[in-house]
């Protein structure tokens, strides 16, 4: 999920609640620079196997409701600059 939704400046509102997200290891800069974003819904996002987080938020600057209740860090090496 690399970059998978990069840039995109216009969006506001992103539901991947449906995601199946249970094989995914890499959500580096997933939601980058999409600096319209406002809400954004991973509420079952299954993140056991995901080893880097690295700016998964960089840049969404408008960014006002998150949901992170379900993430399982604990196999995460890097979560540097998440939310910068």
């Amino acid at each position: 999920m690399n970059f998978i939704f990069n840039k995109c400046e216009s969006l506001t509102n992103l539901d991947l609640s449906n995601f199946n997200t249970q094989n995914v290891y890499n959500m580096m800069n997933m939601v980058s620079w999409c600096s319209s974003l406002r809400n954004i819904n991973l509420s079952n996002f299954i993140t056991q196997n995901v080893y880097n987080m690295m700016k998964m938020f960089y840049g969404c600057f408008s960014l006002a409701k998150i949901d992170l209740s379900n993430f399982n860090t604990e196999n995460v090496r890097d979560m540097s600059g998440i939310f910068t």
